[in-house]
């Protein structure tokens, strides 16, 4: 091998590494959610919301809530993301009885990266 070959083999190389650390963070992380995970609540809410560290594509982001023994879902409209803020995705829920619940979302992020994934809340009777 050439050393001109040797040197763009090894440019290339060092470009990949150092490309590592930023492709491992560019997803949209959940940074706050209404309810929160594991919150134990004395009356129902009218609202899931979970706010992201980034903008999310709204044709891509759901939420889906399940009851207490996560195999049936209840029975709301498709979440939306919000129009004045891009990284607010919102749920409106129909009156919950006591129980627990389960949350699970689904979002792309503009920058390509599909995030899949849940907690629990509980409403006290």
């Amino acid at each position: 091998m050439s050393r001109r070959r040797r040197v763009v083999v090894a440019i290339l190389a060092a470009s990949g590494v150092a490309l590592i650390p930023m492709l491992a963070q560019a997803h949209a992380a959940l940074v706050r959610s209404e309810p929160a995970r594991r919150a134990t609540l004395s009356k129902p809410p009218t609202q899931i919301r979970l706010w992201f560290n980034e903008r999310l594509e709204p044709a891509y982001a759901s939420i889906k809530l399940f009851g207490a023994d996560g195999t049936k879902q209840i029975e709301t409209r498709n979440a939306a993301v919000d129009a004045a803020d891009p990284k607010l995705l919102v749920l409106e829920l129909p009156p919950l009885a006591p129980g627990q619940y389960t949350v699970k979302y689904r979002v792309l992020s503009v920058d390509g990266h599909t995030v899949d994934y849940g907690y629990t809340f509980t409403i006290k009777p």
